[in-house]
């Protein structure tokens, strides 16, 4: 079943509109069993509001690329919870009992990657490279099955790019062309995952009209944006909240 992109043209001034009206309209033509790329790094910068249409939406059989799958009652983890994810590819585990449990009984497909090499591969997807050769998990389990070449003098394994049917992330402002600001360290996976996505969804904090942005202020151009909108009620959650004692 083919998805296309819902942009249109305004009728005042005929400029490129990317917007749709929520999360709902935004995550139309996810199905089960694809694959989705999930911008964030812990809670921070993790589109909110289309976590929770995916929820409401109980597509199944999803396979996740995200740095980790969030907290048990937040994030990824309410996915976890639904049994709606069937793999996740990530870097790190921590913070969420569910997926400990999920993964160590066999319930959960789980291909735990070096940070680095999850970025590189998201980036990786976006520009077009198939695949690269970089030192990182020589010598350990990322490297079984993978091709191994040295290059001056040190080996190094091959690893290929991801993609993804839908790529989802969160920005502070936006404008309707698809045009993205991101803020501090949200920014995080969020601009290596807009472009892998073959077809990318934007949940903003503030929309604002083509135009309106600093063209240099922006990192990541509206070409590789298909559907962005105005999220609402952004928790912001932080995983652990440490002050100390007055």
């Amino acid at each position: 079943m083919g998805v296309y992109p819902m942009t249109t043209y305004s009728n005042d001034d005929m400029a490129l509109n990317k917007t749709v009206r929520d999360a709902r309209e935004a995550c139309e033509g996810i199905e089960s069993g694809m694959t989705l790329m999930l911008g964030g790094f812990g809670l921070c910068g993790i589109p909110e509001n289309c976590i929770d249409e995916l929820v409401r939406l109980g597509v199944t059989g999803l396979t996740c690329i995200s740095n980790n799958a969030g907290v048990d009652d937040f994030g990824l983890g309410l996915l976890l919870q639904g049994k709606q994810i069937r793999k996740m590819i990530s870097s790190y585990v921590g913070e969420n009992d569910e997926f400990e449990r999920q993964m160590l009984s066999g319930e959960l497909e789980v291909d735990l990657i070096p940070q680095g090499s999850l970025a590189e591969r998201c980036r990786a997807g976006g520009a077009g490279i198939p695949a690269f050769f970089t030192p990182a998990g020589y010598g350990t389990e990322v490297a079984e099955g993978k091709e191994v070449r040295e290059f001056n003098g040190k080996p190094h394994i091959l690893e290929t790019a991801l993609t993804a049917d839908f790529a989802i992330v969160k920005a502070w402002k936006g404008d309707t062309a698809g045009n993205l600001i991101f803020k501090a360290t949200a920014k995080n996976f969020n601009p290596p995952m807009a472009m892998a996505g073959r077809i990318t969804i934007a949940e903003v904090e503030e929309l604002v009209p083509a135009g309106e942005l600093d063209p240099n202020q922006i990192h990541t151009p509206g070409i590789f944006i298909q559907r962005i909108f105005q999220g609402v009620d952004h928790e912001k959650r932080i995983e652990q909240r440490t002050v100390r004692e007055t």
